[in-house]
């Protein structure tokens, strides 16, 4: 089998065990909260098995990606991540009687129908001998400035814009994390490249530039999950989840283009072809993300807060456990005020009584 349609699988099954593993941890999290009537310390849910298991599937998927990046091009593999979110909307529906609707349905169909067209169109990866020849294609003039662009805006991001609208506009984190990912992508693919030739029988460990692979990796990763668990803190998922998909997906695919020169290869159909598919699962991934937001208006409109309530991750849940028990302490005190209230029009009817009998 070549190594095209292994990185495929790869990637397919990560979407599939990533997306099972928002449903399996959201699980855990409620029922955890049902068992302390939402009122525990907050880290019960680390006692629930089903989160625990959750949290492994997770952890499958994730090397299950990595490895996909080892055997396929990644303009292939970064936008097959829409599969995680389909999985999840179909499984949301059915253990936890979220429901899709029609837009969300649509979403799901668009989603597919985009993926199929990347995995038929996408080319393949070069043939690789050495680490030393990935460090070769990363210092070409093109993507050196890519690397310096991405690294300048960066720091001018953090430095400047971070500390005065950064808890106003998600584009801010949102583009940090995004635009420094998409390096950790190439270093990620190259590290990975390195372990398949080493298991080979080709040691590639004995080359310096494997261990600059693995420093970049930790520093942007290191910077990409900060950034993005920000994010997540300061704004709603059904807002981060589509702009982080569509920003990290293209700035992937852009440092692809420079790095491995994939459209050298390809000739103009294909290339026109892969450009639709990606705005196909973009238009996909936006319609899902609409649809559940829509669902969780009319689900929480009585509420207040129902704007700052996150429902689609692990994170999510706990959120909304803790939403939960707000509610129940805003229902008691509305009840204790209104006791007070007939309390006290009782006592002033006692009043105006006597002094009528006087």
């Amino acid at each position: 089998m070549e190594d095209k349609y292994i990185g495929l699988l790869l990637a397919i099954t990560s979407s599939l065990a990533i997306g099972s593993s928002f449903i399996l941890t959201k699980m855990g999290l409620n029922a955890a909260s049902a068992e302390n009537n939402f009122e525990g310390a907050g880290y019960d849910y680390l006692k629930n098995p089903i989160w625990w298991v959750g949290m492994g599937t997770m952890a499958i998927g994730e090397i299950a990606n990595f490895a996909a990046y080892t055997f396929a091009p990644a303009i292939m593999v970064t936008p097959l991540g829409a599969l995680s979110v389909i999985i999840g909307a179909i499984l949301a529906a059915i253990f936890l009687k979220e429901e899709l609707g029609i837009l969300g349905k649509l979403g799901c169909a668009i989603c597919l129908l985009g993926s199929v067209i990347i995995i038929l169109h996408a080319p393949s990866d070069k043939e690789i001998q050495t680490v030393d020849e990935i460090l070769t294609y990363a210092m070409q003039p093109a993507f050196i400035i890519y690397v310096v662009v991405v690294s300048v805006f960066a720091l001018f991001m953090i430095s400047r814009v971070v500390p005065t609208y950064g808890t106003k506009n998600p584009m801010v984190y949102i583009s940090i994390c995004s635009t420094v990912g998409s390096i950790s992508v190439m270093a990620i693919k190259a590290f990975g490249i390195a372990l398949k030739l080493t298991l080979s029988g080709n040691n590639q460990f004995t080359h310096l530039s494997t261990y600059i692979f693995i420093v970049v990796v930790a520093v942007c990763i290191m910077t990409q999950m900060n950034y993005f668990n920000k994010a997540l803190d300061q704004f709603d998922t059904s807002i981060v989840n589509p702009l982080y998909y569509v920003t990290f997906t293209t700035a992937t695919l852009t440092a692809s283009f420079i790095l491995y020169r994939n459209f050298d290869e390809s000739d103009s159909k294909d290339s026109v072809s892969l450009i639709c598919g990606f705005l196909i699962i973009f238009a996909g991934v936006y319609l899902l993300n609409l649809a559940r937001k829509k669902n969780h208006e009319k689900l929480f409109s009585h509420q207040n807060d129902v704007e700052n309530i996150p429902l689609d991750n692990s994170v999510g849940g706990f959120t909304v456990r803790k939403s939960f028990q707000g509610t129940h302490h805003r229902v008691a005190s509305q009840n204790y005020q209104s006791e007070e209230m007939v309390h006290l029009t009782h006592h002033d009817a006692d009043e105006d009584l006597e002094r009528f009998r006087v």
